[in-house]
């Protein structure tokens, strides 16, 4: 097992571009003044000349961000994931998605584990944004080594990519020796047979406890980490639909619009079964230390294993 790392996916996404960047000479990073949060700056001091801050103006960054695709280079374009997907919705649709151009936009700062920044920057409506973009495709890695390896699949997909990033440092659990990413592959990490649970991002950790401690009282739950969910691994949800009859969704997302709808899609139309979905109940969140956060709003292990508990038992 190689050395497990405590550490925000944010840092992980500006430490891999990067590496990148070593061997790839058309990666330019945009971001709009906010740098030092996104960790777009250990890119900036490390390629000044192919960094462009673009000020307070996301729709602006996102408008450069294409004329620099549509010139071959390859750009990454930084913000809190609030303003890079909210106030940048019409240029990223019209700008990038329309045209289909090689356009990488990374949100940072997504969920509520934001914390103490509170409800108007705890942006738990990014992925639906994105999923109702044509040919947008959607990361959300759950540690530092699959953040590394999505950003690396990031660049080599050609088209428009939306990379979710955390604020919050957390533990990695991913062993990077053995660990293959796939876009749009999910990833069986633990297996059972009496429920699914499907999880993607920052909680999935919190998951991948929640079913460990539930073997102890004998139930098998099946973890899968979901770390596209744009275009969604179909294959890996219609087998555990079949297998285990009940799948329970986990997303630190507004279960609105969010992997639990898209999980929700594929089971109507292909194997009917019961799906729970656990995530931000269509409410805003509010200030607040960041673990606080996920334990209120029912995310963290402890809450999880009773939660998935009470409806295998049910």
């Amino acid at each position: 097992m190689a050395e497990s790392k405590k550490i925000a996916t944010r840092e992980s996404f500006g430490l891999a571009l990067c590496e990148l960047a070593k061997e790839h000479s058309d990666i330019v990073v945009l971001d709009a003044d906010l740098a030092a949060a996104t960790k777009t700056e250990i890119f900036k001091k490390a390629y000044p000349d192919r960094f462009f801050d673009c000020g307070i103006a996301e729709g602006n960054m996102i408008g450069v961000a294409a004329g620099l695709a549509a010139a071959g280079k390859v750009p990454f374009a930084a913000s809190f994931a609030m303003f890079a997907t909210g106030r940048a919705y019409e240029q990223i649709r019209n700008s990038v998605g329309y045209p289909h151009l090689n356009v990488k936009i990374a949100g940072s700062h997504a969920g509520i584990s934001v914390g103490e920044d509170g409800a108007t920057h705890q942006c738990c409506e990014d992925i639906a944004l994105m999923r109702t973009i044509p040919g947008m495709v959607i990361l959300n890695p759950a540690d530092h080594y699959e953040m590394t390896a999505a950003v690396k699949a990031a660049y080599e997909y050609n088209g428009p990519v939306y990379i979710r990033l955390g604020r919050l440092a957390i533990d990695s659990f991913n062993d990077p020796e053995n660990y293959t990413f796939e876009l749009g592959k999910g990833i069986t990490l633990h297996e059972g047979n009496d429920v699914t649970v499907i999880a993607t991002g920052l909680v999935v950790y919190e998951a991948l406890k929640a079913v460990k401690a539930l073997e102890e009282k004998g139930i098998n739950a099946r973890l899968i980490n979901m770390h596209t969910i744009k275009p969604i691994d179909k294959d890996i949800i219609i087998k555990a639909a079949k297998e285990t009859g009940r799948i329970i969704t986990v997303e630190e997302h507004n279960i609105i619009g969010g992997l639990g709808e898209a999980v929700c899609s594929v089971t109507s139309e292909n194997c009917p079964v019961p799906v729970t979905r656990i995530g931000i109940e269509d409410i805003y969140g509010h200030s607040g230390p960041a673990l606080g956060l996920i334990e209120e709003f029912g995310l963290d292990s402890k809450s999880l294993a009773q939660r998935i508990e009470n409806i295998v038992k049910k």
